[in-house]
């Protein structure tokens, strides 16, 4: 599903206008799609109670056309009018179906506002859309005042936002303080920009994009993407009813010291979930010892141990001899940031073209290339990088606030420059590669911010690289399935208390529901 800007969005419906469908014809599309949608949100509409805000533009009358619907299906429906200019043809049709019409001019302290919203089953935002911007002018501040007072959080009211929330940008993501805070967010066609950046994506709730009757002739020139279960399920490698072992590719997963003994395990576990065939652990000896029982299925690459208990600068060799068979290689869970395991690191990351296999660099692997002069001409290998935004911070030079502010830029930026694919983790995880292709995370949860799931993640997409032709693809795949596994640990769980263990038994299930679509 293809993410667009204001400019893009507009160009589309200009071009279904030169094709000869019109916008009246697309607002009425919009209006009907959104009713709906509204009255699967409330399983059905016969007697539910909903307030719909209107503005003056196109966002209004598509608001006022999912009103007209949704009265003729039953639904009690009050139109607020947030200004004096209107879209005067559907009003005409709502004033037909006697709906019931409150003035904000004429509601100065808006204590008819506040009384209909307290009665409400869903509050419907069609005020400005996607031609809002992030500061709500003096006439709506105090209406979107009252709203927040009232907000779901405090009631069992549905707030549903058209397109995007008032007070978001469509383009930036930047947002007022009193903007729209929407449980729902119906985006018309396409997902707008905003929707996905932070301040803004936290105004959101429930994204779901709805049809509108636009062609896709148009979107191919699009490079960013929302990953959506249609999208991960056609990457997922296919599973042969007369396969083995050796038909699904070897995981190497190299990692490990004495600080952190089990980071290597859990993403060996990940890779297994993923569908690998074999996954072996190259561990310094220290770590070996212990963790051995750990995970029975792992076969595993005891390396000599440094002085400080991580991996010597003597096992390069052992380690470059086991990459030769591996399909694929996740380098940095735990291996921490002594003097020989960074010697380690620099004879196997740097200027070595004798690994072919996809390597994922994660962790510890990501804070030696940060600390290492020049180290994108030196990386030839086939990368996947996978910062958390400081281990970002560190590899770009630019402070955590700025990789925030605009988190698909550097992330492209950053593929660009390196030649490498890039995972950008956090809230709506970014995915760039070097030939310009975006792909951004529909998920956001709190119950990720634990130790552990990054390198779930790692393994993850390293199992996934053994089985996937495109690099690109695996990581993309891997982002979706790890957000999808921790979504549903969150249905039934809440949005703290998860282990990175947790999320081990949810992934095969959520891998096979990808493959039923």
């Amino acid at each position: 599903m293809k993410i667009v800007n204001t400019e893009q969005m507009r160009q589309f419906e200009n071009a279904q206008v030169d094709a000869g469908v019109s916008l009246d014809q697309l607002m009425e599309n919009a209006g009907l799609a959104i009713a709906r949608s509204i009255s699967n949100l409330l399983d059905g509409t016969r007697g539910k109670r909903v307030v719909v805000l209107v503005g003056q533009g196109n966002n209004g009358g598509d608001g006022m056309v999912a009103a007209k619907y949704l009265t003729d299906w039953g639904a009690v429906v009050t139109l607020y009018l947030t200004s004096p200019t209107k879209r005067e043809d559907k009003f005409s049709e709502c004033i037909e179906r006697r709906i019931r019409v409150v003035d904000a001019k004429d509601d100065l302290e808006h204590w008819q506002l506040a009384s209909y919203v307290s009665l409400a089953d869903v509050v419907v935002d069609a005020v400005l859309g996607i031609g809002g911007r992030a500061q709500l002018p003096p006439n709506l501040l105090s209406i979107f005042k009252v709203l927040n007072d009232a907000h779901p959080a405090k009631s069992l009211c549905r707030y549903v936002a058209i397109d995007i929330p008032t007070g978001v940008d469509a383009d930036t993501g930047q947002c007022d303080e009193f903007a729209f805070d929407a449980t729902n967010t119906f985006a018309l066609g396409y997902p707008k920009l905003g929707s996905i950046l932070f301040p803004g994506a936290s105004k959101i709730g429930k994204l779901e994009t709805i049809p509108i009757g636009l062609t896709n002739t148009e979107d191919q020139n699009i490079n960013v993407d929302l990953i959506d279960p249609e999208y991960a399920s056609k990457v997922l490698p296919s599973r042969k009813p007369n396969g083995h072992k050796g038909s699904y590719g070897e995981v190497l997963v190299i990692g490990g010291s004495k600080e952190y003994v089990n980071a290597p395990t859990l993403v060996a576990a990940a890779a297994y979930r993923s569908g690998a065939g074999l996954v072996k652990s190259a561990l310094p000896q220290n770590v070996y010892s212990i963790t051995a029982t750990s995970l029975l299925e792992q076969i595993f690459v005891p390396l000599p141990s440094s002085s400080d208990g991580g991996i010597s600068k003597k096992a390069a060799a052992i380690t470059q001899a086991n990459l030769q068979n591996a399909g694929s290689s996740v380098i940095g869970p735990g291996l921490g940031t002594s003097y020989e395991t960074k010697a380690f690191l620099q004879s196997l990351l740097l200027n070595n073209s004798m690994i072919t296999c996809p390597v994922v660099i994660d962790a510890d692997a990501l804070n030696f290339l940060a600390g290492t002069y020049n180290w994108e001409s030196q990386l030839i290998l086939k990368s996947i990088l996978t910062p958390h935004p400081r281990e970002m911070s560190r590899l770009l030079s630019r402070s955590v606030e700025e990789i925030q502010a605009d988190r698909i830029g550097a992330a492209s930026f950053a593929a660009t420059k390196w030649q490498q694919i890039v995972v950008l983790k956090g809230a709506h995880t970014v995915i760039a590669s070097p030939e310009g292709s975006i792909a951004v995370s529909p998920h956001i949860n709190p119950a990720l911010s634990t130790a552990g799931t990054g390198d779930v993640l790692a393994g993850l997409i390293g199992g996934l690289a053994t089985q996937v032709p495109s690099m690109f693809d695996a990581a993309v795949c891997g982002v979706f399935v790890h957000g999808l596994a921790a979504e549903r640990w969150s249905k039934i769980n809440g949005d703290a208390g998860l282990l990175a263990s947790d999320l081990l038994s949810l992934i095969p299930k959520a891998l096979n529901d990808l493959r039923k679509l």
